[in-house]
């Protein structure tokens, strides 16, 4: 069958019954009346709008590619130091604040989490040394941040009093969980704590006279 002649049947038939045609076609033929209405898309476009659709393909290939290379650029920055673990932000009182206010709510082995995910449900009874300072920061500052200055200064603390600080992947979990602390320690490492970012204060509050 001839598939030209086939399409032109099929056209001539739906304006003489104003009907589709429901003969079967076969593949060769779909794909010629494909072609057909792809061309007779193209021309029913006008010509001012066929020059403007070229015109706006350069502009918007130019958007795509400068919005991938902002993609990579910020993957590249979070992959090479987007998250410093030995970040040292300036500390404030509010974060000698949220040291004593992360004691108070552990302040008993009864309340003390030693199975720490760095997982903090709101609804807790029990907390982690992570989540003790993500609490106390919530509720001093109203925003917890991972690297914030007293979350730093405590892993800080963490790398001079532990021994097995060298296991350690997370080292606010991994002290925490470490089968060698014990309820002293932790009260011991809030003590160092405070006495840490205290003394920072002091010295920045010194530097900026």
């Amino acid at each position: 069958m001839d598939a030209e002649k086939t399409i032109a049947e099929i056209e001539w038939l739906e304006r003489f019954f104003a009907v589709p045609d429901t003969r079967p076609l076969s593949a060769r033929t779909l794909s010629v009346r494909f072609r057909f209405e792809v061309r007779r898309s193209v021309r029913s476009v006008s010509q001012p709008m066929k020059q403007k659709t070229w015109a706006l393909i350069p502009a918007a290939l130019l958007i795509f590619a400068t919005a991938l290379s902002a993609q990579w650029l910020a993957g590249q920055a979070t992959a090479s130091g987007g998250d410093d673990p030995d970040a040292r932000p300036p500390v404030t009182k509010a974060d000698i604040q949220i040291v004593q206010r992360a004691r108070q709510i552990l302040n008993s082995q009864s309340k003390w989490n030693r199975a720490d995910t760095r997982v903090c449900p709101t609804a807790a009874k029990t907390f982690s040394l992570y989540c003790a300072l993500e609490k106390a920061t919530d509720e001093v500052s109203g925003k917890f941040e991972h690297r914030s200055a007293a979350m730093q200064e405590a892993r800080f603390v963490i790398d001079e009093i532990a021994p097995n600080r060298k296991n350690y992947k997370h080292r606010l979990m991994d002290y925490n969980n470490d089968p060698t602390t014990t309820f002293a320690d932790i009260k011991k490492f809030f003590r160092l704590l405070e006495d840490r970012i205290t003394e920072r204060l002091t010295e920045e509050s010194q530097g900026r006279n």
